[in-house]
């Protein structure tokens, strides 16, 4: 009689997983350092584009509009903050790579490349018992549905004059951008089990941060361009606001710049000059996202020395 086999013919061998999770870590290490550098490329890029003459002729000298362009800037980057404090408890220094995220998001044309960044930085930084994927991924779902839902709000109370703009040939485009924002929240709804993984409370807690950030956002876009133009009542800017965000969300409205020219028209009136002041602030816009990363690169270099 055979004796009885050992446990090394009862158990199979196993794959050899250490080189293969080894390989993907050090190419994941690359992730971080490859979006940085991408963002440097379309940062430059956008620096040789700008007439910084235009810049300096344009700026802003009141101290109240200055505090409500930052404030209108940074709504997006400190309601995450807050949201990632809650769940992890990042510390105060955590706004600068969520900072890097919404510059990424602004100037890259590849979707969400801005959370593939802050999801790196969170798996090498933050320390928690799971993967950070889960929440940067539901607090990514939650504020698009979140946008989806305001707009879909704010489309029922503009809709008169929504109507008044003579949409055209755009109409197709404009129902078709509707349908798909309605389409994609129900979708989140309906799937939300197998979308979202954190627990219930924290997701109504992220959902309802994001909804504050939207309104705050708005209503100090509105107060900015009151305050540039102050011949404008903040009325029509609200309203303004309101629809710029409805027509910003539609993915299929073709040439939205002309869209906000010809309602901000609609709105203030000829005589007002609006193009002239939204492109002011747009300008404003990017040469803030350039000096601000250009200031967040040496600041980290400057921090790797010290721990050198």
């Amino acid at each position: 009689m055979s004796s009885a086999p050992g446990p090394e013919t009862l158990t199979p061998p196993l794959p050899e997983a250490a080189p293969t999770v080894s390989a993907l870590r050090k190419w994941s290490s690359y992730v971080g350092p490859a979006i940085s550098l991408a963002i440097l490329v379309a940062v430059l890029v956008r620096l040789r584009a700008l007439d910084w003459g235009s810049v300096w002729a344009i700026i802003p000298t009141s101290p109240l509009i200055w505090t409500v362009l930052a404030a209108s800037y940074l709504a997006g980057p400190f309601a995450d903050w807050v949201i990632f404090r809650r769940l992890w408890g990042i510390p105060a220094t955590g706004i600068f790579p969520l900072l890097k995220k919404m510059i990424g998001n602004e100037l890259l044309p590849i979707n969400y490349v801005g959370e593939v960044y802050f999801y790196d930085w969170a798996r090498r930084h933050v320390k928690i018992d799971a993967s950070p994927f889960g929440a940067v991924k539901d607090v990514a779902i939650l504020s698009a549905l979140a946008g989806n839902i305001v707009t879909v709000i704010m489309l029922a109370f503009t809709w008169p004059l929504i109507i008044n703009l003579g949409l055209g040939d755009n109409s197709l485009y404009f129902f078709g951008s509707i349908a798909f924002v309605l389409v994609t929240s129900i979708a989140i709804m309906f799937f939300r089990k197998g979308l979202l993984s954190l627990p219930k409370p924290q997701l109504w807690y992220i959902f309802a941060v994001h909804c504050a950030r939207i309104v705050a956002n708005t209503s100090l876009s509105a107060l900015a361009w009151h305050l540039i133009l102050p011949e404008v009542p903040i009325g029509p800017w609200l309203l303004f606001a309101t629809v710029r965000l409805l027509v910003a969300r539609l993915p299929f409205i073709p040439n939205k710049d002309i869209t906000f020219a010809g309602i901000s028209t609609l709105l203030a009136g000829k005589e007002v000059q609006t193009g002239d002041m939204i492109a002011m602030i747009s300008l404003l816009i990017v040469a803030t996202h350039v000096i601000l990363f250009i200031a967040m690169l040496l600041l980290d270099l400057i921090q790797k020395e010290k721990n050198a």
